[in-house]
Order: C-alpha cells, then structure tokens, then sequence
C-alpha cells in the first residue's frame, strides 16, 4: 500500500523537487499539492494524506494557522521551514507537528522521516515506560533543566509527559484532558496541576540552566527571557522520549 503525500509550500523550487522525487518513488503518491495556507486547508477538508509536507510561511494563510485549523486525524505532520528561531520550531511541535526540518534539506533525509514510523517509536517507548527506564529518562531530564523532585509540579510534569508519550494527540486537548487525567491520577483539581506545571518550569528557568536545556534538546529552544508554555515543553520532552526510544 502506497503513502500517500501532500505538499504544502509556497516556494515553487521545493515544491516542484519534492513532487517530482516522491512521485518518482514505487512506494508513495503525492496526492495533492498547495501554494498557500488557505488553499492547503480547503484540500484537507475532503483529503486525508498519510503525510502532509508544511512550509510555516505562505500567503494567505500560514503554516501556523494550518496547523491550529486542520483536522489531524491520521495525518502525520512534517513541517519544512527556512525559519530557525526557537520559538517557532517549539510552538509548531506543540501546535500537532511530528517533525520539524530546516530549510535547504535534502530529499534523502526528508525521505527518512517520511517513512518513520510514529507507531514504532510509540511502541518502543510505551515498552520502555514498563520497564521503568522512560521514568528514569526523563527524571534526567528534570534534573539537567533544574525541575527539584520535591515540588508538586514535577510529579505532575513526569505524568503529562507519561501520558503524552503513550497519546501524542492529548497534548492538543491540554486543558479539556491532559490537565484533568493528571489530575485524577494525583487527586486533585485541573487548574492547580496546570499551575504547579507552570511554577516547576518557572523554577528551572530561574535557575538559568538555560545551556543545559538547548543543549539537551539539540537547538536553541529557548532563552533566558523567554520560558516555554506548559504544552510547549511537555511536547518537547515527549518527542525527545520518543526519538530515543527508536
């Protein structure tokens, strides 16, 4: 059975050489292709391609708003983008993509991540979190961005995390079902989970670890002044559980 691949790019270059190297291949169809956001979205409305190619800048409607708009489902989302700041590649994650490559990439590592199997990386780490050794992992985590073990939030943050490994979609729905998951686990109220998420990521950015945090997710995600959202960096930390997993 074919992928099938939508393209979603304004610039006509990548466009072109995308379609014509995936539409080359045995083992994929380019089903649809679009110039601009709004376009792109209409096509979403009656298709359902397995993979959808995402540039963040377009006219009329960006790639951002796509995102925010669009009915996920099973689409798997790879955004493609010439924007390197920090800021855009975490909130295009916690907006629902799966991906995030940088502009100029080539075909053969687009290729990679195109047939990467999301379902395999969830089943690796779903088996990990049996064995106890994902808890491990991201206890790490805290403790190299600065979270202490002995406030609330961090038990909360560990078990959205869990969570959003086990269902990436949840993080979508935070406040209408991560946030009360978490928080009937624990006994408690949705808004104080959301709240001590909140103060544990203050603390750690407080602390100012900020060299340990970019380098522990591999770019510069964020800096001093600028704190990530509670679904920002659930996100972040999940995906990372996810990729090492593989």
């Amino acid at each position: 059975m074919k992928t099938t691949i939508m393209i979603a790019d304004d610039n006509k270059d990548f466009l072109s050489e995308a379609e014509k190297y995936f539409s080359s291949r045995p083992d994929c169809e380019v089903v649809a292709t679009a110039r601009d956001g709004a376009e792109a979205l209409k096509i979403l409305e009656t298709t359902e391609p397995d993979v959808l190619l995402l540039d963040l800048v377009m006219p009329n409607l960006d790639g951002f708003s796509v995102l925010e708009q669009m009915d996920k489902r099973n689409t798997r989302i790879i955004v493609v983008s010439a924007l390197s700041q920090d800021a855009f590649i975490a909130k295009a994650m916690s907006l629902g993509a799966d991906y995030y490559m940088m502009k100029p990439v080539s075909m053969a590592n687009l290729s990679a991540r195109v047939f990467d199997s999301p379902a395999k990386r969830r089943e690796g780490a779903v088996s990990a979190l049996r064995s106890k050794s994902m808890d491990e992992k991201i206890t790490n985590v805290f403790i190299t961005v600065g979270i202490p073990a002995h406030i609330k939030g961090y038990q909360f943050l560990r078990e959205a995390v869990k969570m959003t490994i086990v269902n990436p979609d949840i993080i979508n729905s935070i406040t209408k079902r991560l946030y009360p998951d978490v928080a009937a686990k624990f006994s408690t109220s949705p808004s104080k989970v959301e709240r001590a998420i909140r103060h544990a990521i203050e603390v750690a950015w407080n602390r100012g670890k900020i060299e340990n945090i970019n380098s522990l997710f591999g770019v510069r995600v964020y800096s001093q002044h600028e704190k990530p959202t509670n679904g920002e960096f659930i996100a972040l930390v999940a995906d990372k559980m996810l990729l090492e997993s593989v």
